[in-house]
């Protein structure tokens, strides 16, 4: 390879700020699996602990993510830092959604649990 053709290929790769574009992804995969639950509380209920691995599992990689996203925009000049900070903001969000979920559910089976003890 020419070191013509090595430079144009290392300033290729250096104009992306690919985590910052895992973390935008990241966080708008889990605002679509939000989305789903709202729309399909039935399928909440049935498949709730899917629902909720998924979107931890976005909240997880999009926060790291993001933070690596803003680091390296900086050094590219400010290349997608804001695609990094919705990702940090969303993957927080998407954190306290799943928590909500994790109570919402333990309070489901909880006042289930209540009700069948109380019918005997």
């Amino acid at each position: 390879m020419s070191s013509s053709t090595q430079q144009a290929a290392d300033t290729a790769a250096e104009g992306r700020n690919r985590p910052a574009r895992v973390s935008f992804w990241a966080a708008f995969l889990g605002i679509g699996l939000i989305l789903g639950i709202v729309a399909t509380p039935l399928f909440w209920l049935m498949w709730g602990g899917w629902y909720t691995l998924f979107l931890f599992l976005c909240a997880f990689v999009a926060i790291p993510a993001g933070h690596l996203g803003r680091r390296r925009g900086k050094r590219l000049g400010g290349r997608d830092r804001g695609a990094a900070l919705f990702g940090i903001v969303a993957g927080w969000l998407l954190m306290l959604c799943g928590l909500l979920l994790v109570v919402a559910y333990a309070g489901l089976v909880t006042g289930l649990a209540v009700l069948v003890d109380s019918a005997r």
